[in-house]
């Protein structure tokens, strides 16, 4: 029985992420996206149903992978895409349909984290048994560590970054009582939803009386709320947050190709642990080296790490120097307020002569 579907280019605006990883939005949406909308047109199937699909792949290209020669190598790359596009699927159907559940975010999140490591021991114990090489037994499980690191560290910076936007929101309702119709808008969210402007380079003065705040930047992998949505052409009514501003006066082209990216809807973090996964379980099999392509890959996604990190530590500078510039703004307010029960001065007036 067929549902009544928008057409595609509704159906990608809906169910794709206005930012997501290179390989994902090249390699895997244009084939997703047309699947999903066929989907739910024509079937009955769940998004949780498709998880376990994804799942039963992944382990038959692990069946592939433990074999060890080239073709089944081959065959296993193969299953794994097919395997990361159902679990791509899984995510669209969910918000096309709106039939996404709690349980089914973890069931999606769990099997990744199962398929990454089943993947690894059939992928680099089909070597060893292979080559006798005990190399493959230390890159399975540097392949597992460095995929448990990534969403770990992801999810760390999340809370840290959520934690800042919090604190900031608060400060600015405190230090701006009397004007509280303009909210606080976030740079990451403005690009997000309206990648063609360039707020950075945007005189913001005038929209804002106070202090100019330090600025923030909140994208980490995986966030997708937008606090502030600015419509193409419109200008933020309150002051814009980007709490990259030291970062970005470190290495000035950094905004430029950033904004080039999220007009692509690419993020900046390009080797993630979604191209960690496709050069291990993917590239490397398909080009019959292992061993040189997973070493390669694994530092690549560490200098990615360090670099995330890095950034988060100049960002919690600029948040400090955000909070004191609220905090700065509310004392001059109350400095200036009458007391209570004292009226204020009358104002000045002047009159040409």
């Amino acid at each position: 029985m067929r549902r009544d579907i928008p057409p595609l280019a509704e159906v990608r605006r809906t169910t794709e992420k206005k930012r997501d990883a290179w390989w994902t939005v090249l390699l895997v949406d244009p084939l997703a996206t047309p699947l999903v909308r066929w989907t739910a047109m024509w079937t009955r199937i769940t998004p949780n149903q498709i998880t376990w699909a994804a799942l039963f792949l992944g382990l038959g290209a692990a069946a592939c992978f433990a074999t060890g020669s080239w073709g089944w190598l081959l065959a296993g790359a193969a299953l794994y895409h097919l395997s990361f596009i159902l679990d791509c699927m899984d995510g669209k159907l969910a918000r096309l349909t709106g039939t996404g559940t709690v349980f089914g975010a973890w069931l999606d999140y769990v099997f990744d984290r199962v398929r990454v490591l089943v993947c690894a021991i059939a992928l680099m114990g089909g070597q060893y048994s292979r080559t006798g090489d005990v190399v493959f037994l230390w890159l399975a499980l540097a392949v597992v560590f460095l995929d448990m690191l990534r969403y770990v560290d992801a999810l760390q910076i999340f809370k840290i970054r959520h934690g800042m936007r919090k604190q900031i929101k608060a400060r600015a309702r405190a230090a701006r009582r009397a004007d509280d119709e303009r909210r606080v808008s976030f740079m990451e969210d403005l690009l997000r939803d309206n990648p063609e402007a360039d707020f950075d380079q945007e005189d913001r003065t005038a929209a804002d009386d106070g202090p100019e705040p330090a600025h923030y930047d909140a994208g980490t992998e995986g966030e997708t709320a937008a606090d502030a949505a600015v419509l193409p052409g419109a200008r933020p009514a309150g002051p814009v947050i980007d709490l990259h501003q030291e970062f970005k006066s470190r290495f000035p082209w950094y905004g430029r190709f950033r904004n080039l990216l999220l007009r692509h809807r690419i993020r900046t973090h390009l080797v993630s642990g979604i191209e960690f996964q496709m050069a291990v379980f993917i590239i490397a099999p398909a080009v019959g080296a292992v061993a040189p392509v997973t070493i390669g890959a694994a530092a690549l996604l560490l200098v990615f790490e360090l670099a995330i990190i890095y950034k988060l530590l100049l960002s919690t500078r600029d948040f400090t120097r955000t909070l004191e510039s609220f905090d700065a703004a509310g004392a001059e307010a109350a400095a200036v307020a009458p007391a209570p029960g004292v009226p204020s001065a009358p104002r000045e007036t002047t009159t040409a002569a």
